[in-house]
């Protein structure tokens, strides 16, 4: 098969490759790479496709092969392992460590805000906040249940408006 007879087949097959190319990388652009890449391929390997064969399984098979490839390489590119004496993960998340000066800060400026809530308010939150029931503090403290969830949703709002610099720290 001359150049010219080759260079013709592969242009009657590549409509026919295209839809499995998309089938593949599931975009138009992509698809349309995939395709260029495969012609190339398959032009610049001709002296290596054996006249009398089936030439349309031979380009499905080196598209299949490219996108493999092609997919290999990006999964690859998106992880990078560093292969000095540390054996370290740069994107390993699981040596993460984290400095608990924040945390510290963050607790002392709570207690704060606790602290100077009114007792009114104070008492029923705390208790709240240690697992007792709504009832159990109307209960302990002889008020009723509504003043109890009042007084616990104030105390929050006051939280809430203290610790406001907090609101976007994560």
């Amino acid at each position: 098969m001359t150049t010219l007879e080759f260079s013709y087949s592969l242009n009657q097959l590549s409509s026919t490759l295209k839809p499995f190319a998309l089938k593949l990388t599931r975009d138009m652009d992509d698809a349309n790479d995939l395709l260029q890449d495969t012609m190339v391929k398959a032009f610049t390997n001709k002296d290596k496709f054996t006249e009398g064969t089936n030439l349309k399984a031979w380009l499905y098979t080196i598209m299949k092969n490219t996108f493999i490839t092609n997919y290999q390489l990006m999964v690859r590119r998106g992880t990078f392992v560093d292969t000095t004496d540390n054996l370290h993960y740069i994107n390993s998340s699981g040596s993460l460590v984290e400095n608990g000066v924040f945390g510290n800060f963050t607790m002392d400026d709570i207690n704060e805000a606790i602290d100077n809530l009114d007792d009114v308010y104070k008492t029923p939150f705390m208790m709240h906040f240690r697992g007792f029931k709504y009832h159990e503090i109307a209960d302990k403290l002889q008020i009723p249940i509504g003043t109890v969830k009042n007084r616990i949703h104030i105390a929050r709002k006051f939280l809430k408006e203290d610790l406001m610099v907090y609101k976007h720290n994560n």
